[in-house]
């Protein structure tokens, strides 16, 4: 061997399959994009090994916190990744990942204030992970909190060509004495249902199944009643309910009438309302109280799935839940009206075994 050369004769990094010039140059290209969504908080720190956001800010935008709680979530984007890939289209599934943290953190009523991702993927593809990074960036103005950063994993061998890996994490602060935690929930209390944008981010190992293995769909598929293919109606983004909520929590700074906060995720509508019962507190949801959506009446269709399963599974067109006091109900309905939210009183809340029931 001509030791002339010096490294460049030698095993590199690159032919292991890791490319770090080309990772740094997307690195540095998607800097705009998180700048984007930083708020008076940041405080920025240019090629820094962290992100910093300030809990007190000089700002007037920056709400004041007496005893600031830091609430704080993580989560991914599942098996919905799936129907990216066969779409080969990124650019949603980062507001999924958003999402998927912040709804889960917005229902203790924290505010978001940053969020970080983490992709992992087999080969550094720059106009990929851009898609992939403008939806995160969409993501966060929606849910108004600041991506501060995260790291893009390089991992040869280790995912298949084209696929990679999403996880997400938020974080956000609430005040000590208006921490939204169920216990408030009383006989009485009203269950208020805020329509989904579809399936949102959960249950696609399911949907995979019926649709494309049970079904023999594609993707590629038109779907009369969705008016879309089926890819188009599968990757359709979760919606993000954080500039609602704080809404809500802002309106009624004064008084605590949201009682309970419940994210409809994985388990459906009878799993994610008893986690924030307390003792003694049964919720009765009623059927036919709001429309389900096609995407949940063609799946059970194709895929032969029993409406059991269905409510066991998947939110049925309600993406997150409220309870409040019955002489509260008319005015949050007319605040949600005002956020452009569809929303439905499904169901109220009895003495009894603390649990969920869904009845006809």
């Amino acid at each position: 061997m001509d030791s002339s050369n010096g490294a460049q004769d030698g095993l590199t990094y690159k032919d292991a399959g890791v490319d770090i010039d080309t990772k740094g140059k997307f690195t540095d290209s998607i800097q705009g994009m998180m700048r984007r969504t930083f708020g008076p908080r940041v405080i920025e720190l240019p090629d820094g090994f962290a992100g910093l956001v300030a809990l007190k800010s000089d700002s007037l935008l920056s709400r004041p916190y007496r005893q600031p709680v830091l609430a704080s979530c993580t989560d991914g984007v599942g098996t919905k990744l799936k129907i990216a890939f066969l779409m080969d289209k990124h650019d949603t599934v980062g507001i999924d990942l958003v999402a998927m943290s912040v709804n889960d953190l917005i229902t203790t009523g924290a505010e978001p204030l940053f969020f970080l991702d983490y992709v992992a993927i087999g080969k550094v593809d720059s106009a990929k992970l851009s898609q992939i990074v403008k939806g995160v960036t969409d993501g966060c103005l929606q849910a108004n909190c600041a991506l501060i950063g995260g790291e893009t994993a390089e991992m040869a061998g280790f995912y298949k060509e084209g696929e990679y890996d999403l996880a997400g994490f938020a974080c956000g602060v609430v005040e000590r004495n208006r921490i939204i935690d169920g216990r408030n929930i009383s006989p009485r209390d009203v269950v208020i249902g805020v329509a989904s944008s579809g399936l949102h981010s959960n249950g696609y190992t399911l949907v995979r199944k019926a649709f494309l293995d049970h079904g023999k769909m594609s993707v590629f598929d038109q779907v009369p009643e969705f008016g879309c293919t089926l890819g188009e109606e599968l990757l359709r983004p979760t919606r993000i309910y954080a500039a609602t909520i704080m809404s809500l929590v802002k309106h009624y700074r004064h008084k605590n009438i949201l009682h309970g906060i419940a994210n409809i995720t994985g388990g459906g509508l009878r799993d994610n309302i008893e986690r924030i019962l307390p003792k003694r507190c049964q919720v009765r949801i009623r059927k036919g109280s709001w429309p389900i959506p096609p995407v949940f009446q063609v799946m059970a269709r194709v895929g032969n799935i029993n409406e059991e399963e269905m409510y066991r599974v998947f939110n049925m067109g309600v993406g997150m839940v409220l309870i409040v006091p019955p002489f509260n109900v008319e005015m949050v309905l007319r605040l949600l009206k005002r956020r452009k939210e569809t929303a439905w009183v499904i169901g109220d809340v009895k003495q009894g075994k603390r649990g969920v029931l869904i009845e006809e």
